[in-house]
């Protein structure tokens, strides 16, 4: 089932962590995934439906340069069949020596309407794709090929990727902290959570800089906090 519009544009106005928290409060504590960071922070959030690549340690003589010459070699099938508005997402067994792609590929996700790209690896060409108007997520640079170390092997099947399981059509989230994953079903209601819980931090940030104490706001355990949280909402139309 493709992502409801509106809930992919609930997500692209919160934070990770504001999800992260939506998601602990149902008992899932490992959705964040680790060690990953954008390329270029400035760009809006990413959001989109996952859809996976899997390496596995490259063997030898499997493995030689002449391997990108087969036409359905599924790196190079992934990065054309990747959905638009999805996020590709590629296990690359937390191994930066070896890169997951380069720009050429990234570029190509683009041109595509991919929403994003993260690996637990690295990307080389990684000053080049920071240019680019894609959200891509790494762990570090990494200028060798992928084929030195990575060999492609799965396209959408579910896979590890920073530490987190990561099954095809769950929802992806990066903004500039990190990148976040909601299984499919908790979607809506950790959307719609997450931007509840953004409006009230929103308030709580604005009376914690006029120097109000957090004791009883946050959380709100004291009347006066709902009662004022409830006459901020007014007056700003949220």
């Amino acid at each position: 089932m493709a992502l409801d519009p509106q809930v992919r544009k609930q997500l692209a106005i919160v934070s990770t962590a504001t999800l992260c928290t939506a998601l602990y409060k149902r008992g899932l504590r490992n959705q964040f995934i680790q060690d990953v960071h954008p390329l270029n922070p400035d760009l809006p959030n990413m959001v989109g439906e996952a859809y996976t690549l899997r390496y596995i340690p490259a063997r030898e003589d499997l493995n030689p340069i002449t391997v990108f010459q087969d036409r359905s070699h599924p790196q190079r099938v992934a990065v054309d069949q990747c959905p638009q508005g999805a996020v590709l997402m590629i296990d690359s067994r937390k191994d930066a020596r070896a890169a997951s792609a380069g720009s050429i590929l990234v570029s190509r996700l683009m041109k595509r309407g991919v929403a994003g790209v993260v690996t637990d690896g690295g990307f080389r060409d990684s000053p080049e794709i920071a240019k680019l108007h894609i959200a891509v997520y790494h762990n570090r640079p990494s200028a060798p090929t992928n084929l030195t170390l990575h060999q492609a092997l799965d396209i959408n099947v579910p896979i590890g990727c920073g530490d987190v399981a990561v099954f095809p059509g769950d929802v992806i989230v990066g903004d500039a902290e990190g990148v976040v994953v909601i299984p499919a079903h908790l979607a809506q209601d950790i959307a719609a959570e997450a931007i509840e819980m953004t409006v009230y931090e929103d308030f709580v940030t604005e009376e914690v800089l006029k120097g109000r104490s957090i004791i009883g706001l946050y959380p709100a355990t004291d009347e006066q906090a709902k009662t004022d949280f409830s006459a901020w909402r007014q007056r700003n139309g949220r």
